[in-house]
């Protein structure tokens, strides 16, 4: 009996995307957009040639159907039929073809992190991979990582190579409340590397620890409030979790253990966890961009770190589309923040909207009160790049400028040794330019942030610079407030914006330390 795979996104063990990686995307034939894709997958054509059987591949069978009219990938251990997606793929045909016939598992994980593959391929499944046969009782192989979860054994020895200590946790009780006590034994935990999530009786918590994760996962023995509290004792690096029980009854046992429980998971292969966040408000901020905001569950304790993103996930014609978008501040200026909103239960986003797209349409077209899937945080920057900085350099088109806003707001207000920083925002015209006038108002506010627009379309009356990212606008630029400051440049936007910047800053002899580049 072949299990076929849920439609649920992303697999377990699927690994997150880089946020320095990136693709390029080709232009599709007329008639072959994402929406055509799901309207063809719905059509009841058969897409696999199998008339509706599922089969199990061996390894052999796999690599006859390498070529583009007869292409097989396997994914997870399942084997699809990509033949008939060949045209529909955004990355082009030649990318496809980088797995056929063979297990495309990592290539996938590397640049198709927000694909739903289970859903979008699902009427193109041919079945699953054969088992190998076992391997002799006298052979040896090295202990391997299995589904993302380290043996106990391993599990000390891999943190103490990287300085670290191996985390644990306890709990006790009073007749009012439970508390969760999780020693990380870090001196760099704050409460933006704590997570956790009350949904129904299932209790989760996941405490990042470098590129690990801890996970505490249980189905709670008893009924809790909605609301907790969550503390966390920066020196020593104790997390407490106050729970508030609904009967002052005593508990034996903390509860059941779920998946994962009491484990440390290389962040990249936990997948990710969602939770259903309120929409609370939209407002436009240009011609095509708005400002949304969504409200955590008040059983979610979710504060995304500075230059993370999150994963925004509706379902749009039965298909689970999932987008990667990086979280704003609702403001760059603290007169212009709403007082009445608690900061840690909102999560502002600043979307562009495509009129043929089809995310961001759906995204506009829900009401207030409307709910939206997001995920946990990932991504590579660290806040210790921010550490003794003199000079912080921003390169932003269009709504690459996101990344750079939480960026802004804590380098201006927590970073002592901060001399500089500097934004080069570049956009078609003056009207895409997001946040113009709270841009000008922060330069005039703090004179060590200064901003530059440059318009690719300017019109007559524009006075200001034009042009794409150039050696010759660079040059002025990157101009350090001493020869031997420390230097970071941030860089945001389309991918060929991004590939030309870095290549140029390199060209200026950056090192790769100093340059720090997001994915749009």
């Amino acid at each position: 009996m072949l299990n076929v795979p849920s439609q649920s996104f992303p697999a377990p063990s699927s690994q997150q995307r880089v946020a320095s990686g990136g693709r390029s995307k080709v232009p599709l034939k007329q008639g072959r957009s994402l929406m055509d894709w799901i309207r063809l997958t719905k059509s009841g054509k058969d897409l696999t040639g199998l008339k509706g059987r599922l089969i199990e591949v061996t390894e052999e069978e796999l690599k006859k159907h390498n070529t583009k009219d007869d292409c097989w990938i396997c994914i997870r251990g399942f084997v699809y039929n990509v033949t008939p997606y060949m045209e529909y793929h955004p990355g082009g045909e030649d990318e496809l073809m980088r797995a056929a016939g063979s297990d495309g598992t990592d290539l996938f994980d590397q640049v198709h992190r927000w694909v739903n593959y289970e859903s979008m391929l699902k009427e193109c499944l041919v079945g699953r991979m054969a088992v190998k046969p076992a391997l002799p009782k006298d052979y040896h192989e090295e202990k391997k990582v299995l589904n993302g979860m380290l043996p106990k054994s391993q599990v000390a020895d891999t943190l103490a190579k990287e300085g670290c200590s191996s985390p644990s946790y306890d709990w006790f009780q009073t007749d009012s409340s439970v508390t969760i006590v999780i020693y990380t034994k870090q001196k760099d935990i704050n409460l933006d590397s704590v997570i956790v999530d009350h949904q129904d009786d299932s209790f989760r918590a996941e405490i990042l620890i470098k590129d690990y994760s801890y996970i505490i996962h249980v189905e709670l023995s008893h009924e809790i409030e909605e609301d907790f509290s969550v503390r966390v004792v920066e020196n020593v690096g104790k997390i407490e979790i106050v729970l508030k029980k609904k009967e002052n009854a005593s508990w034996k046992r903390l509860g059941h253990p779920l998946e994962n429980h009491n484990s440390l998971i290389l962040r990249k292969d936990t997948g990710l966890y969602y939770r259903k966040c309120r929409l609370i408000s939209k407002e436009g901020v240009t011609h095509d961009t708005k400002l949304f905001c969504l409200m955590l569950p008040p059983s979610t304790h979710l504060q995304v770190p500075v230059g993370q993103h999150v994963y925004l996930k509706l379902t749009i014609t039965g298909t689970e589309i999932v987008k990667p978008y990086t979280p704003v501040s609702d403001s760059l200026l603290s007169e212009f923040k709403e007082p009445v909103l608690l900061n840690n239960k909102y999560i502002y986003f600043l979307i562009k909207i495509y009129p043929a797209g089809l995310f961001t349409p759906e995204l506009d077209q829900l009401q207030i009160g409307d709910f939206v899937s997001v995920s946990n945080p990932e991504g590579s920057f660290k806040i210790s790049q921010f550490q003794e900085l003199e000079d912080l350099f921003l390169l932003a088109a269009g709504t690459g400028f996101t990344p750079m806003v939480k960026i802004l707001n804590y380098a201006l207000t927590n970073i002592p040794s901060l001399r500089k920083v500097k934004l080069m925002f570049f956009n078609k015209t003056e009207d895409d330019i997001i946040w113009r006038s709270q841009l000008e108002k922060l330069a005039f506010k703090d004179k060590r942030f200064d901003v530059e627009f440059v318009l690719s379309a300017p019109t007559s009356e524009w006075n200001g610079k034009w042009g794409h990212i150039s050696p010759a606008l660079l040059s002025e630029f990157l101009k350090r407030s001493s020869d031997k400051s420390k230097v970071l440049i941030c860089i945001c936007g389309p991918t060929p914006f991004t590939e030309q910047g870095i290549r140029l800053l390199r060209d200026r002899n950056f090192s790769k330390e100093e340059i720090h580049s997001f994915t749009a």
